[in-house]
């Protein structure tokens, strides 16, 4: 036992969380479960993340945020996945990684979102290992995997 000591007893300055300041991503889904999970998992990887609840919101801060990768829920309100995909190939021409997540188990959604460029299809439920997994690499620049 350690015998008491009329020492004040200090606490180690504990520091206030920093924002993010990695690679910004769009996740773009209408559950807030999902919305939470997933963007408390990112931003603790270091990710700065910005979130759109439906497909219209997710094109319009595409556009305005120029984020480095998006994560897209394939069935929401308003705009769904595919046509957010579909809008942003055709009219925004953006250079952006896409990993689109969904519910559903069908192949030939699958075929299409690839046809429209997706770079990850990724079922629900998935590990959020497997999702961190695929945005590293997604977000890993040629130049530094050559290193």
């Amino acid at each position: 036992m350690i015998p008491p000591s009329d020492e004040p007893v200090t606490h180690p300055i504990v520091a206030e969380p920093t924002e993010p300041t990695g690679p910004k991503i769009l996740l773009v889904d209408d559950d807030l479960e999902i919305v939470e999970t997933v963007k408390y998992a990112l931003e603790s990887s270091g990710y700065q993340v910005v979130v759109a609840r439906d497909g219209n919101q997710g094109l319009a801060l595409a556009e305005r945020e120029t984020p480095e990768l998006m994560i897209l829920d394939m069935m929401m309100p308003k705009r769904s996945g595919f046509l957010v995909l579909e809008k942003l190939r055709r009219e925004l021409e953006l250079p952006l990684p896409v990993i689109m997540i969904t519910g559903n188990e069908g192949s030939r959604h699958q075929a299409y979102a690839e046809l429209l460029g997706v770079s990850e299809y990724i079922r629900k439920p998935f590990s959020m290992e497997r999702l961190l997994d695929a945005v590293a690499r997604l977000l890993t620049k040629p130049d530094e995997s050559a290193q």
